[in-house]
Order: C-alpha cells, then structure tokens, then sequence
C-alpha cells in the first residue's frame, strides 16, 4: 500500500484540521494491518515532532455519547469502551472517524483469542488462568453494563450490531493496549497520532511530554507511553487492568490517575520529543516499559524475542509439592516454617506466593535459601532449629544460617553469597 494511502491521507488532514502538529520527517507507512513511523529525514536528539492538544483525543467527556455514559455512571474502561463503540457506530460521521479508520478492528491480545487457543497456546504458563478470568470478567460487564444501554431513549438510538459482546472486546483489546491516562478530568483516552509508534523494550526513540498552552515550557511531568498509558479508575474488577509481568509491579501504566495525573490538569497539549538521534529510514519507537513478554503479550498482544526483562514464576506450590515428593507432609511443613522464621518469603499477588527467576535463569535468592532448608540432613535440620529457637531472630538480623562442618553462621540476607548457595 504504501505510505500514500487513501486511510493515511484522510488521517493526516484530519489531524491538520484538529490543530495537531507533526513533523515534515515523519513518515507514516502503512502496511494494510498496521502503521509504523519512520524517519523520512535524519532526526535529532531534542528535536520536536509532534504537539497533539488534549481536546483531539477520544475520551468519555468529549465522544458524543458522554452524557449516555456519565448518567449510567461507567467510569475507567467500561466507559472508554462505550465512547469508543459510540464513535465507530456512527461511522463516517463521527468527529474521529479518519483516526477510528486508520486503527485495526482490534488487537490480538489473548484475550480475544478462542478457548482453544488459550488452552492449547497459555497451557501450563502464569497467563493461563489469568486470561481465562479476563474473559469471564469481561462478559459479564458486557452483560451487567452494556447490554442495557440498548434501552436508552432519545436521542441516542443505538445501533445493537455495534455493542455485542465481540465489539466490546474489541473495544478494550483497542484501550489496553492504545490507551493513554490523560488528566483527571478527561481520564483515560485514545491520544491520535501517539498511539501510532511501536514498541521497542528499553530502546525508545521518542519522549512524551506534557506542555502548558499559557507558557511554552514543560511541565514537571515527563512521560512515556507506558507512565501514560493506564485504564485506572475502573468500577469494574477487571484483572485485565492490573496483570503485572511478575505480579508485583503493575503494567496497567505506572500512573494511577490518584488525584493528579501524569499530563496534569494545567497542561493542554503533549508533545513528542526525540530522544536519540534516528537514521533516514529507520523506524521510530516509543517504549511501553521495561516489561518481559508474559506482560507485553497479555496487554498489547505481541512478544519479543531475547526480551532482557523475561522473567519464569515459581509457585511457591510448586516447591511444596517438590518437597512432599521427597519428604512427609509433616517435615515439609516445619521446613518451610522455618524459612518463615528466617524472615523470608516469596512475591504474593492475588493470593498466590511465587518465586522470580529472571531472563538469565537468575533465581530470587529467597527460593535458593528455601531449597537449602528443604535439603538440609535431617540432624542439620534439627541443630538449626534449635539455634534460632535458642538465639531467637527478635531483632530481624539474622536473614540466613548456613551449616559449615555442623557449625551455623548468621548471616544477614544482603551478606548471603548466591555463589556458596
């Protein structure tokens, strides 16, 4: 198709017509499925590429249908989805709609995928169960939430083929992996022309900044897409929003919207900054975060290979069932009580206890000290039991004792060698 096509060139006058700034340099290819952006002249470090006002992004206070989804009180991405619906419903004519056309009918994220495909693809891996449960989450919001707005009166009239359950699921598949917190008052949207820049882990070309149209200066808050990026202020306990790669640290964005936001109130425009030089031709990246591919795949729908921030979980379940193979019940059980004792345990998130290994097969120290414990002689075991019950860990120092030649060593856990391990 080219870079010339007739959805790029209707897109590129709408944003003209909607005040919203982008460079000659940029170069916009479109593929048939999907738009990159590349250098189509060398760019600088500190260069400005872009500036898009707030007012051009589709969010819930600005679609036309606002007043539908503030009075039936959806907030966070229930209510995105609804504006996003709305505004594809109306077609062509609909303030957004060269922006609607130029985005794919949805993104490939697991959760779109068949029962089939998820058992078959995510068995056995930390994404199987938790996409099972977006899908049955997701349903029943559909169901709870967007199903009777179908009875609204006049003047809204919806269309029903634009609100099945498979448009909704379209419509978040688009939000998770496009959307952007904005301020407090707009809350999450869809930010035109930001949202076309692919992703590269660690290696973006381009910064996001928020300015303010008062003063030409930056505000205090610099963001990447991934700060921006988060569906929060959900009313809906959507696991979808909150799946963390390695459950502890969130990849709904970095930015609960909490009061302030990452573009700020008093700011009316973003604006896109090279951060590195790029070559002619090249592509130009933004980054979603330092996230390994679990999190990519279950939030924008892709995987990288050699991804430095992949990460393996261990259940602590499965070295509870490790041990019961080895050991009775009982002796498990004071073992890992003991470990306990020593001040130590595993990442929790939505109740499970689990174990980082990372990208290059590094395990969490906690899990090497727990096998150490498990493995112990029997008669070791009993000698270090008796040690700490004697010594007592009162004063939270002792973060390990190692058996050498029957003699145990307190060790704190920072002076533990992963090596003598």
């Amino acid at each position: 198709m080219g870079s010339s096509s007739r959805r790029l060139r209707a897109f590129k006058r709408w944003m003209r017509s909607q005040g919203i700034d982008f460079s000659d340099a940029l170069q916009f290819t479109d593929d048939g499925e999907a738009i990159s952006v590349r250098a189509l002249c060398e760019l600088k470090e500190g260069d400005m590429v872009a500036r898009i006002p707030k007012t051009t992004c589709l969010t819930v206070k600005t679609s036309g249908a606002c007043g539908l989804i503030e009075s039936a009180g959806l907030g966070g991405s229930l209510g995105l989805s609804v504006a996003v619906m709305y505004e594809r419903s109306l077609g062509q004519s609909s303030p957004w709609a060269p922006y609607l056309h130029l985005l794919p009918p949805h993104e490939s994220l697991p959760l779109l995928w068949s029962l089939h495909e998820v058992d078959s693809l995510l068995f056995d891996t930390e994404l199987h169960k938790t996409v099972k449960e977006d899908k049955t989450i997701i349903y029943e919001d559909w169901k709870e939430n967007i199903l009777p707005l179908l009875d609204s009166p006049v003047p809204f009239n919806l269309n029903s083929k634009f609100f099945r359950v498979e448009q909704y699921l379209a419509a978040r598949s688009l939000i998770a992996s496009r959307s952007f917190a904005i301020d407090e008052f707009y809350g999450s949207g869809m930010f035109p022309l930001a949202d076309l820049f692919n992703h590269k882990t660690g290696a973006e070309d381009i910064h996001f900044t928020s300015v303010s149209s008062h003063s030409d200066s930056k505000s205090d808050t610099d963001c990447s897409k991934n700060d921006l990026q988060a569906n929060t202020g959900d009313n809906e306990p959507s696991s979808e929003n909150s799946y963390s790669d390695g459950r502890g640290s969130d990849t709904s964005g970095g930015s609960d919207l909490d009061n302030s936001s990452v573009l700020g109130d008093h700011t009316t425009a973003l604006e896109m900054i090279m951060v590195k030089d790029v070559k002619v031709g090249n592509e130009v990246f933004n980054t979603y975060g330092l996230v390994g591919n679990a999190a990519l795949l279950h939030r924008f729908g892709f995987t990288e290979p050699d991804n430095p921030f992949d990460i393996v979980n261990i259940d602590l379940e499965l070295v509870s069932q490790w041990s019961l193979s080895l050991f009775s019940g009982r002796y498990s059980r004071a073992k890992l009580s003991l470990w306990r004792r020593l001040g130590y345990s595993g990442c929790v998130s939505e109740n499970t206890e689990y174990f980082e290994i990372s990208s290059d097969g590094e395990p969490k120290i906690e899990l090497l000290i727990l096998l150490y414990i498990m493995l112990l002689p029997e008669d070791t075991y009993h000698k270090l039991d008796l040690t700490l019950s004697t010594k007592g860990n009162s004063n939270g120092s002792i973060g390990m004792i190692l058996s050498k030649k029957g003699k145990f060593m307190l060790e704190k856990a920072s002076e533990v060698s992963k090596d003598l391990l």
